[in-house]
């Protein structure tokens, strides 16, 4: 099996912290984690979007809104699990 790609691991951190918080990560968390400068992790987080990935970020900054299931900012569309409510759906 060969080693998942960058956006493939930049995907990873991203969906696993909206599951774990209900937040999306800022860039510089994503470059963290991936062990790259800041501005790379900027870049990677918009080459995932400019991927094709379902989701966007918010208009002309670099704060993740929606990351397909989920959306970072409060809509009506509100997920629960086990009577918990931290995530809202796009």
């Amino acid at each position: 099996m060969s080693e998942p790609t960058r956006l493939d691991r930049v995907f990873d951190i991203i969906i696993k912290r909206m599951v774990k918080s209900g937040q999306a990560p800022h860039y510089t968390e994503v470059a963290a984690e991936l062990g790259v400068s800041v501005e790379e992790g900027r870049k990677a987080v918009h080459e995932l979007f400019a991927a094709g990935v379902p989701g966007w970020l918010f208009p002309k900054t670099d704060f993740i809104t929606s990351f397909a299931p989920f959306n970072h900012l409060p809509t009506q569309y509100r997920i629960t699990i086990d009577g918990e409510q931290k995530w809202f759906g796009q």
